[in-house]
């Protein structure tokens, strides 16, 4: 039974997340919404701050990296109707789509940091 998270699988967490953050990083300028001023904006600060966190995770891991990611990942699946840029599919779907790969992964970190068993149920 696997007890706890491995260096090499929160490795691997770290490097989808850095993935992650740098595709919300493009994400207005791959998919056409740069001149939406909220999405757009917000696309570029919540990528590059995921992106930075989870290179910092890379070279020493520490909670609190990933309480932030799982923050902002929150936040990004929530920033599309609290901002008001809903309206804007392919921003929406890249801020909802990356957001819940960051929250899970986060989570998913955070729990088994703890040592938490995983159920066999």
């Amino acid at each position: 039974m696997l007890k706890s998270l491995s260096s090499n699988n929160r490795t691997a967490f770290d490097i989808v997340n850095i993935v992650a953050g740098l595709g919300l990083f493009i994400s207005p300028w791959l998919f056409g919404f740069a001149a939406e001023a909220s999405a757009a904006w917000n696309a570029w600060i919540v990528g590059a701050a995921i992106t930075v966190i989870a290179v910092a995770a890379l070279y020493a891991f520490y909670e609190a990296e990933e309480w932030c990611n799982l923050v902002l990942g929150i936040w990004a699946v929530i920033a599309p109707w609290i901002l008001g840029f809903s309206a804007v599919i392919a921003a929406m779907w890249a801020h909802v789509i990356v957001g819940l790969v960051v929250a899970v992964l986060a989570a998913g970190s955070i729990w088994f940091s703890h040592n938490h068993p995983v159920s066999t149920a």
